[in-house]
């Protein structure tokens, strides 16, 4: 059975405990800064001009400069995914009728702190609740 959008929720990954283990190892000293605030140049590019504003200090720099970039991959989309610029946009790949797999990403705009945050799918048929009760 393919999985669609209707079935996300079972699909869902959410990073932050590993983001939790991993900024506690920075605390205890077993990871440097350089391995915590790596972000690639196109990863910074896309932080400054498309990401979208967090409310919330970056967890190593505390700078004001965290924001979220999300990728998103699947049919018809470039090899190396495409990267979401507006809430258009993002409207738009979640009503296609295939699915695709979306990545989110903190970024520090000032430190180059990344983590991803979570991955889930997008768009895809949906099921309504009396196709749910036979699978």
């Amino acid at each position: 059975m393919r999985l669609t959008q209707a079935a996300a929720g079972s699909s869902d990954i959410d990073y932050r405990l590993l983001r939790a283990t991993v900024l506690q190892a920075w605390r205890d000293g077993k990871v440097g800064v350089a391995e915590l605030c790596d972000a690639q140049l196109e990863l910074r590019r896309n932080a400054e001009f498309c990401g979208k504003s967090i409310d919330s200090p970056c967890p190593v720099c505390e700078a004001l400069e965290l924001v979220e970039v999300t990728y998103v991959f699947g049919p018809r989309l470039p090899s190396h995914g495409r990267c979401v610029t507006t809430t258009k946009e993002m409207i738009r790949l979640k009503a296609r009728k295939q699915t695709s797999q979306a990545y989110a990403v903190e970024v520090c705009k000032r430190c180059g702190w990344n983590h991803l945050l979570k991955s889930y799918l997008l768009g895809g048929t949906r099921l309504d609740s009396a196709d749910k009760v036979g699978t």
